[in-house]
């Protein structure tokens, strides 16, 4: 379907908190205040790389209005922290690595006088030789920047003979693609309130896409039990896989133990650009060839990643971009080797798509390239390698049956572009080409084979008579309030003032696992068909004491129980079913999230799929490329919550209109060139194309029950590679490289050439 608001009909809801959102009456963790709280502030180090000699902080300790200031002497457990290994050190105190590194943190009585107490801490370097780039990180005279060398991690896949494959081929096309390091840009940066107990628990008030998370490494560098910490992590500001690792938590807690008062701490932006993490920049080498009829044979990729000073999820980024490399095809040989390299940049980590768009983005570029060279349709050539039911994953893992593939390759007919495809069209303004150009992508949800994935939740009817349900997931601006909202309505018929969400806070949250990977709505959607059923027959069970009437012939409806029988009625409220107290409406369900039977690390067993059109306007004199038109169609299964699901895929596919045309946090020398908002540029709403169609393939193949797959990334991952196609069309020219460089599109124009000799 087209998502239209006619089509949706009653489901097309205003998000619950969205009135709240756009009057900004909407209080984030980072605006919580208490009368006495201090004001926290990190000083970070001076070089990219270099040895700590001598950190000096009596002047700052002396300033009046200084509280603390504290150091690696001052961390009571591990003074390290990272999601899949603690690397990352809280507090530097032998080598800095990057320029985001912290050595010192402050507390005191404003913010002015943190500041200045950063600049009376003294720290003395012995600057060491930088390695802002893999290749000189692989270098063999190359310093080690940890104990297990530079490569963080290694990938490598192979199936059939590459080598003799090639020699078999046709048509081969050779490209080297390289991608940028795309910042978050979220609203809200990081930032929290810590509030340490009388009772000797410590309260965190901070964004985080994983609260148990965030407190299983709180508890490591505190020295404390994890029950002494409560998380409380929404509503936030934005993550999109920024927040989903520590930030300045370590940081806020430890100067509220250290002080036993309240602190803040609130990144500035440009505090965000040098600590926060980005997108990781990749070089991916590629291979492809044909035969003679257009079916491929043989595919060689190596990619390079740039993943900084520290680990986080550099390495499952990297085995996430392997299993992408492949796409959505049949290849009879295929060799993939990775990299994931240590440098003294900034770090990289968590971002929207997860490595899947710097390698679909080489892909369809590959499958672009080879089209125009055997001249032949593109869109032609890619039905022709496309797996019809899709039962084997990239990796050669058994994976969940799906059409989605075929299904998006067919349904983006449907776009008003799809007539404009194969010819550029002619402009009365003769610099102004504009093209249209086209892409495919698959994408995989969940974290993959032999990684922890656990999910779960808690229903039950609340003492106040509501219906409510507890998740351990996260409010980030995703929509997540809203789709739960109206999958507990279709469940129970019942109506919005019925119902109680419970997110976002350790103390109140079961374990659902993290949110991130698209897997928040598929999630709760297993949960609740898992709980529905021994709720539902525990109320009509009760209700059916109360009122009269047999189980069989009740219901939950609009603020209680219906009777089926006649004409509908309520024969007894929720708030009634509970008021004697003898129920306990309380279930709970803990599962794992669906993975393959094969032992191939990081493969995915869930995917969804996308196809995309765009339409671009580029103008030869000065190069800038204007994305005029895009249509989207997915297959994701069935959509829960149509306005979360068009903002989620509209969303995504602005983020990858910056990836594809403006966006790069430039570094030289290790250290950021781009510091601000006023030469980091993203898309505003005068970029945003002019037209924007999304569609839903919301049917699954029979005997599938795994529901809906989330759409959190997949409208992000695929619009790069049809805006390279639309420029090619355009212009004629292939780009490799983004985002696009004004600069290589540009012409002398002829009537421009006349104008200048005074010939117009």
């Amino acid at each position: 379907m087209r998502l239209t608001r006619h089509e949706c009909g009653k489901r097309w809801r205003i998000r619950p908190d969205g009135k709240e959102k756009v009057t900004g009456q909407l209080s984030y963790l980072t605006d919580r205040t208490l009368p006495d709280m201090l004001y926290g502030k990190v000083l970070r180090s001076k070089y990219p790389h270099g040895k700590l000699q001598n950190i000096d902080c009596s002047e700052a300790l002396a300033l009046p209005g200084v509280v603390a200031v504290i150091t690696h002497k001052d961390v009571p457990g591990l003074n390290g922290y990272g999601i899949s290994e603690p690397d990352h050190p809280v507090f530097c105190h032998e080598y800095v690595r990057y320029t985001g590194d912290a050595i010192a943190a402050v507390a005191a009585e404003t913010k002015a006088v943190a500041e200045q107490a950063l600049s009376l801490i003294h720290v003395d370097y012995e600057p060491l030789p930088v390695l802002d780039t893999p290749e000189k990180a692989l270098a063999p005279d190359a310093p080690m920047l940890h104990p297990k060398g530079n490569i963080l991690h290694k990938t490598a896949y192979k199936k059939g003979d590459v080598k003799q494959a090639f020699l078999d081929c046709a048509y081969i096309v050779e490209e080297t693609y390289i991608t940028p390091r795309q910042m978050h840009t979220y609203l809200e940066t990081e930032g929290g309130l810590f509030v340490p107990g009388t009772d000797g628990r410590l309260t965190v008030y901070s964004a985080t896409q994983h609260g148990y998370k965030d407190r299983m490494q709180l508890s490591r560098i505190l020295g404390m039990a994890e029950e002494n910490i409560r998380v409380i992590s929404s509503p936030i500001g934005g993550s999109f896989g920024g927040k989903d690792e520590l930030n300045v938590q370590p940081y806020g807690a430890l100067l509220a133990l250290h002080t036993g008062r309240p602190v803040n701490i609130h990144h500035s932006r440009r505090e965000s650009v040098k600590a926060g993490i980005k997108r990781h920049p990749m070089t991916i080498r590629m291979k492809t060839g044909t035969d003679k009829e257009g079916r491929l044979l043989a595919h060689e990729v190596n990619i390079l990643s740039d993943t900084g000073a520290y680990s986080t999820l550099g390495g499952l980024v990297l085995n996430f971009a392997t299993e992408h490399a492949v796409g959505p095809y049949q290849f009879p040989h295929v060799e993939i080797n990775g990299k994931a390299v240590f440098t003294n940049n900034g770090v990289s980590g968590e971002f929207r798509g997860f490595g899947g768009n710097q390698v679909i983005f080489a892909v369809e570029g590959q499958l672009d390239r080879l089209a125009e060279k055997m001249n032949i349709d593109p869109w032609e050539l890619r039905r022709r390698n496309l797996k019809q039911t899709m039962e084997v994953g990239p990796l050669g893992q058994r994976m969940a049956p799906t059409t989605g593939a075929i299904d998006v390759w067919q349904a983006i007919k449907r776009s008003k572009l799809w007539s404009k495809k194969g010819s550029a069209e002619n402009q009365q303004t003769p610099w102004l080409r504009r093209g249209v150009g086209m892409s495919l992508a698959m994408h995989g949800f969940g974290l993959g084979y032999g990684i922890p994935d656990p999910a779960g939740g808690r229903l039950r009817l609340n003492e106040e008579g509501k219906i409510e349900v507890a998740f351990g997931h996260e409010e980030f601006g995703q929509g997540l309030l809203g789709t739960i909202e109206l999958m507990l309505q279709d469940i129970f018929h019942c109506e919005r003032e019925d119902l109680k969400i419970v997110i976002g806070d350790t103390d109140c949250v079961p374990v659902s696992g993290s949110s991130t990977a698209s897997r928040s709505t598929s999630m709760a959607w297993q949960t609740l068909q898992r709980l529905q059923a021994p709720f539902v027959e525990a109320l009509l069970k009760k209700a059916a004491t109360v009122s009269g009437w047999t189980p069989d012939q009740l219901r939950t409806g609009p603020g209680g129980i219906w009777t089926t029988v006649g004409q509908p009625k309520r024969v007894v409220t929720y708030q009634e079913l509970i008021f004697d107290g003898t129920e306990d409406f309380t279930f709970e369900t803990s599962f794992h999230f669906p993975v393959t039977p094969d032992p191939v690390v990081g493969g995915h067993y869930l995917y969804g799929f996308t196809a995309v059109m765009a339409e671009v306007e580029v103008n030869v004199l000065t190069g800038h490329v204007r994305v005029t038109h895009v249509d989207h169609e997915v297959a994701a299964g069935p959509v829960m919550n149509p306005m979360g699901y068009l903002g989620q895929i509209e969303g995504g596919s602005i983020m990858a209109l910056g990836f594809t045309l403006t966006e790069d946090a430039m570094m030289v020398d290790g250290n950021y060139t781009t510091n601000n908002l006023d030469t980091y540029l993203i898309p505003t709403i005068m970029d945003v194309p002019e037209e924007q169609g999304v569609g839903a393939i919301e049917s699954l193949v029979p005997g599938d029950e795994y529901g809906p797959r989330g759409v959190g990334e997949i409208g992000s991952v695929a619009l790069a590679p049809a805006i390279a196609s639309a420029v090619h069309q355009a212009t004629g020219k292939w780009r490799s490289r983004l985002p696009l460089e004004p600069e290589a599109l540009l012409e002398k124009h002829p009537l421009l050439e006349l104008h200048s000799k005074g010939g117009v």
